[in-house]
């Protein structure tokens, strides 16, 4: 189509038929159906907002008793899901019964494995008490026992018994010695029969002096005389180990009698529990057993190493309990522990060692609880990222949550290359409500990759990042600002502040019929408002509409700094972007920007050249590798609409080449994808688009426009944009019809749209956005599928005709080349 920038066409004025009224450009909250003036009138917030669904899922995980409904609460940071979780476990634990306490003893049969013992609630530390007690009764009533003068007497006469009558033989024995010429002497192993003379013994001397038969037979009678002193010898050690017995039988029974009275008392305390009474039993033989234990409890010599392993480091320490988890008689309701850094150690609990003598030595003293045993017969709540990232805790807590039952484990057990000997505490049977709180994506990866997950936790609380915008949940967010007001101390809002808070609340839920539940930035907003009313007035005692915005604006101007650059570059020229004019193939496009915790609404020049041959539409960003797969489909969508509308009785022979003007980092998402269009069939129309007007909006192969993300931040940004130059009345953003709903802009975009300087249209097709860009009727085709005479769809279909024709000319062979094939 030569000369088509001469022709004349028909140009229509700006269409006002999709243009938004100002009163659809944001929701306003009328501060008069809030039923206050202050919030000081208003009462406390007697439930959560929203999340119908998610409490409820909450409620049903710890009510079910069965095993495996564990809770996982998933949604993003900052929507209130923990402070509602443990809200609801707070409340159900208040009508549980508290669970009963947790006592290790040692263990008589196997000192490595200390045993654990149950008790009512707060009966633990009574236990405690009791035991501690009964061992300085034991103390004192045993050494009293061997202090006194009836057992000095018993101990004496057994033993008086067994010296006088070992006396009595060695001295027959010295006796008959002499008799025979001998006498008794100390040797190196002890008394050793030499040869005496009148009494005295024989020196070496003597002895050689004497004739050879008189010396052998001195020799025998020696030997003789030596195994005889022997047997004596023999005989005296049996006689002392009995009465070394007899002593100890006697001491056993001076502490029986001493102490059985007194365990006997403990044991009918505790009758009903059997362990207790098993153990007090085992207790009671020790004691008798071990009686060195309480006569010299105060010079005890040093334990050998090997024995401190797995036993106590004093003999009266095993006697001893250890309170592992207790709960008092006045504790309201089952325990809801909250663990903020869940290791393995700080899950199942620990073994903490001492060194003594250069070695590490434990007993069960040293045993310490962990989360799980302190919310056992209650609810454990923990983030699942941080119990994910700490080494081994993942699997522990599955395994006891597998098991039910806590068996501690340590990381050092974990990580051991040598095996080394330990204790193994008896495992505590477990009975708890585990939930877990993370975000979906890590849900979701975990149901998928984790066989255990699915079967442990059965139950969803999924928190949503919005709420329907109803006047009961309009209700709850005033009350909601009222109790950060009160709890806080900080000035109490006006009525027009709180409907302030709630217009902001559906602007970050990007939805005008929706609410935000990311709380912590709306409790933001409120501190700083309050802190910015007291600021900007020294009397006031009540947050104003004007400190709302005046906070909304310091939010902005302190993470807009990027943004702040590109307007800045913009101006200088540096970033090219037109806001006037008319140009052919171009088009500005709107996208996102994110930086942080801003989001930049960013004007692209998109530029199409359309031309003859095959290629079909061409992106040079997504030849570069600058694109993601979202945005390669929009682009892909754009031949199938091509080829649908107009190419029906001819074959597409054309190349597009489609391009983001300086655009150095990746582009996705299908937003661009109808501005991409646009400059397409401009390019192939060869009509100016107007440059004051900017698009966002996905489209699909027939030609309809769909909603995008982000167009309240867009609109703003193009905005922002054109007052670089100056409003023309000219300039303004096309969106989907679908996204009227999602506008919440700026209170000056909105002034400008009144005064006539900045425009927002709504359409549902490409045929309606490309009237408005380029003035030209787009035009409807008539039975035959053709268009009116000087439409945008008929100057696009003239074109790819002529390329199709053209495509066929450089397809046909001339006749010379035909007469050279006939004659080869």
């Amino acid at each position: 189509m030569a000369g088509r920038h001469s022709q004349e066409i028909g140009v229509m004025a700006l269409p006002s038929n999709h243009r938004l009224k100002p009163e659809e450009l944001r929701w306003r909250c009328d501060p008069d159906s809030l039923g206050f003036e202050t919030t000081a009138e208003l009462g406390q917030l007697q439930e959560p907002i929203g999340q119908e669904r998610a409490m409820a899922a909450l409620d049903f995980g710890v009510r079910i008793p069965s095993d495996g409904y564990n809770v996982f609460v998933l949604g993003p940071v900052g929507t209130g899901r923990t402070t509602m979780a443990r809200g609801v476990l707070s409340e159900h634990a208040k009508g549980q019964p508290p669970p009963g306490d947790w006592c290790y003893v040692h263990n008589f049969s196997d000192p490595r494995k200390p045993r654990a013992v149950q008790l009512g609630p707060g009966i633990g530390r009574e236990f405690k008490q009791d035991v501690d007690g009964l061992i300085e009764d034991l103390e004192q009533q045993v050494t009293a026992a061997f202090e006194s003068e009836e057992y000095t007497e018993q101990r004496d006469e057994l033993l008086k018994d067994f010296r006088q009558a070992q006396a009595t033989e060695l001295e027959a024995f010295e006796k008959k010695a002499g008799e025979a010429g001998f006498g008794l002497g100390r040797g190196p192993s002890g008394l050793v029969v030499v040869p005496a003379v009148d009494g005295e013994v024989m020196t070496p001397q003597q002895y050689g002096e004497l004739p050879e038969e008189k010396r052998k037979e001195l020799d025998k009678r020696r030997e003789e005389l030596q195994e005889e002193l022997a047997e004596l010898i023999r005989r005296g050690q049996r006689k002392e180990k009995a009465a070394r017995e007899s002593v100890k039988e006697l001491d056993r029974q001076v502490v029986r009698c001493a102490t059985e009275h007194l365990i006997d008392e403990l044991c009918q305390k505790y009758c009903k529990n059997e362990k207790v009474r098993q153990h007090l039993e085992q207790m009671k033989q020790d004691v008798v057993d071990n009686v060195a234990a309480f006569r010299d409890s105060d010079q005890q010599p040093p334990i050998p190493l090997a024995a401190l392993m797995g036993t106590s480091r004093t003999p009266l320490k095993r006697y001893e309990v250890n309170v592992l988890v207790s709960h008092e008689d006045d504790e309201q309701g089952a325990p809801v522990v909250y663990e903020v850094n869940p290791t393995i150690d700080n899950l199942t609990g620990q073994i903490e060692h001492q060194t003594q003598m250069g070695a590490l030595i434990t007993d069960f003293s040293m045993i310490k609880p962990g989360a799980l045993h302190q919310a056992n017969g209650g609810y454990l709540l923990a983030e699942a990222e941080a119990v994910l990232r700490r080494p081994f805790a993942w699997e522990a807590l599955k395994r006891c949550l597998k098991n039910n039952e806590i068996r501690i484990e340590s990381l050092q057990d974990q990580l051991r290359w040598i095996s080394t000997v330990s204790l193994e505490p008896e495992p505590i049977p477990l009975q708890v409500k585990v939930v877990l709180i993370g975000t979906p994506l890590l849900y979701h990866l975990l149901y998928t990759y984790d066989e255990d997950f699915r079967k442990l936790f059965k139950v969803k609380a999924d928190f949503s990042t919005f709420i329907n915008r109803r006047d009961d949940v309009v209700e709850q967010y005033a009350q909601f600002v009222a109790e950060r007001c009160k709890s806080e101390g900080l000035p109490h809002f006006s009525a027009p502040a709180v409907a302030k808070v709630v217009e902001h609340a559906a602007r970050m839920a990007g939805d005008r019929e929706k609410l935000t539940t990311r709380f912590v930035d709306v409790c933001n907003l409120i501190r700083e408002a309050g802190y910015w009313a007291r600021q900007n007035s020294e009397s006031t005692d009540l947050v104003k509409p004007e400190d709302i915005q005046y906070a909304i604006d310091q939010q902005v101007w302190r993470s807009n700094r990027i943004e702040e650059v590109l307007l800045q570059m913009i101006e200088e020229g540096t970033l090219l972007v037109d806001t006037d004019g008319e140009q052919v193939g171009q088009v500005n496009g709107l996208s996102l920007l994110p930086v942080g915790d801003y989001v930049i609404g960013r004007a692209s020049r998109i530029t199409c050249r359309t031309f003859l041959g095959r290629a079909g539409v061409v992106q040079i960003d997504r030849e570069a590798k600058l694109t993601g797969p979202i945005h390669d489909k929009g682009v892909m969508i754009l031949s199938g609409f091509l080829g649908q509308r107009f190419a029906t009785g001819f074959p597409l022979s054309f190349a597009a080449s489609i391009v983001f003007e300086q655009s150095y980092e990746g582009v996705e998402g299908d937003s661009a994808a109808s501005a991409e269009l646009f400059a397409m069939l401009s390019s192939l129309a060869d009509l100016p688009i107007k440059q004051g007007i900017a698009v966002t909006g996905s489209v699909n192969q027939h030609g309809l426009i769909q909603p995008v993300g982000g167009v309240t931040r867009k609109v703003e940004g193009f905005f922002d944009t054109c007052k670089i130059e100056g409003l023309t009345g000219n300039q303004g953003v096309i969106i989907p019809q679908g996204n009227v709903r999602n506008l919440m802009l700026r209170d000056d975009v909105v002034e400008a749209v009144e005064e006539g300087k900045f425009h927002v249209w709504a359409i549902g097709s490409a045929d309606e956005g490309i009237e408005i860009l380029t003035g030209v009727p787009a035009g409807e085709p008539d039975e035959e599928g053709s268009y009116p005479p000087e439409t945008v769809n008929a100057r696009v279909q003239a074109q790819l005709a002529e390329y199709a024709e053209l495509s066929k000319k450089f397809a046909r062979p001339t006749e010379e080349e035909e007469e050279r094939c006939e004659h080869q």
